[in-house]
């Protein structure tokens, strides 16, 4: 005898969730052992970064992000003082209690997954933004004036 077993439409599981498929990125990049460990640094990272980055371009990367991860980012009140990008490591890391290293490595794991929702334009006017020290938490090279200048001659 051949059943209909139907799953109840509250217990189906629906297609992913655009955050979802944000926080299986950061799990993969991070290789986090649960995907609540990649919202945790997913949360985190983009609550410092709401305290760093102000304007069209905090305005911009909140659009390209998931309305969860956009709100990480933009319901924080921004530093008066802008951080460095290792300044920006220390401070997440005394503000959860985890080691310098972790931090690092969730702050990297985070940026490099917001970098492809960013692109590279809005990426570069991030970066031109920030303080120095944080091309390589996004995944770029750190260019600097004089390297810069090198090319060009």
């Amino acid at each position: 005898m051949i059943t209909d077993v139907r799953v109840p439409l509250e217990h189906q599981q629906p297609y992913p969730t655009a955050y979802e498929q944000m926080l299986e990125k950061v799990r993969y990049e991070g290789a986090y052992p649960t995907r609540e460990r990649a919202e945790e640094a997913v949360r985190l990272v983009l609550a410092g970064l709401g305290r760093q980055l102000t304007g069209d371009e905090c305005v911009d990367l909140a659009a390209c992000l998931p309305p969860e991860a956009a709100r990480a980012l933009t319901t924080q009140i921004p530093d008066t003082q802008p951080l460095t990008g290792w300044a920006f490591v220390k401070d997440l890391a005394a503000r959860t209690g985890a080691s310098l290293a972790t931090t690092r490595w969730d702050t990297g794991s985070v940026l490099t997954t917001v970098n492809t929702y960013a692109g590279p334009e809005l990426t570069t006017r991030i970066l031109k933004q920030l303080p120095t020290g944080y091309a390589l938490l996004f995944g770029q090279a750190e260019l600097t004036a004089g390297a810069d200048h090198r090319t060009r001659s």
